[in-house]
């Protein structure tokens, strides 16, 4: 049973998202909140480990979350369900290209869609910084506002950001130097 429910919520994923691999994080977040079968939490380490993995994000994150769900046969199932709507799409649309090509209403239909995606992804990565840059809990508990933004870990996304602006290097070598940064800042002490 757990196996159908992830095939369909990834399937109706995959039917829905348009825009890249980010734009699969609100049906993520929403299906945390239907499901509980994964935390806002363990989507953002899904983000971590799909950014520094082969493949494309919202494959990687459907076989994480499956994986985490049901197993090594769940994350099977999730990364199917969620290419399933693709594939089935884009052997229709194969089909008929020439006419899609030049059809003003597919045209149309794109630029919302565009915006759409756009919006999504914007979304869905100011909830990832909220979960990455910002502490709650520990604000409502002392009430000061200096303890509800994690200073450290907004300047490590800052210096970061600069980085990636100034030098064009691999987002793997980013990865791996921030994730050594972040053991000094949770068990260095720095």
């Amino acid at each position: 049973m757990i196996y159908l429910r992830l095939f369909i919520n990834f399937f109706k994923t995959g039917l829905f998202t348009v825009g890249g691999g980010l734009a699969t994080l609100p049906f993520l977040y929403e299906m945390s909140d239907a499901t509980h079968w994964f935390s806002h939490g363990d989507i953002a380490d899904m983000i971590a480990i799909s950014e520094s993995t082969p493949g494309a994000i919202g494959i990687n994150m459907a076989t994480y979350a499956g994986f985490k769900t049901g197993g090594i046969p769940g994350g099977f199932v999730a990364t199917v369900g969620l290419a399933a709507p693709s594939i089935i799409i884009i052997l229709i649309i194969s089909r008929f290209l020439a006419r899609f090509r030049t059809n003003p209403y597919v045209e149309k239909a794109f630029y919302g869609l565009r915006a759409a995606s756009i919006a999504m992804i914007t979304a869905a990565g100011l909830n990832v910084a909220r979960i990455a840059l910002v502490d709650i809990p520990a604000f409502q508990e002392t009430g000061s506002v200096t303890d509800l933004v994690l200073w450290k870990a907004v300047l490590l996304a800052i210096a970061v950001f600069l980085f990636m602006k100034k030098f064009k290097t691999h987002p793997i070598v980013v990865l791996a130097a921030s994730a050594c940064v972040g053991i000094l800042f949770r068990f260095g002490g720095v």
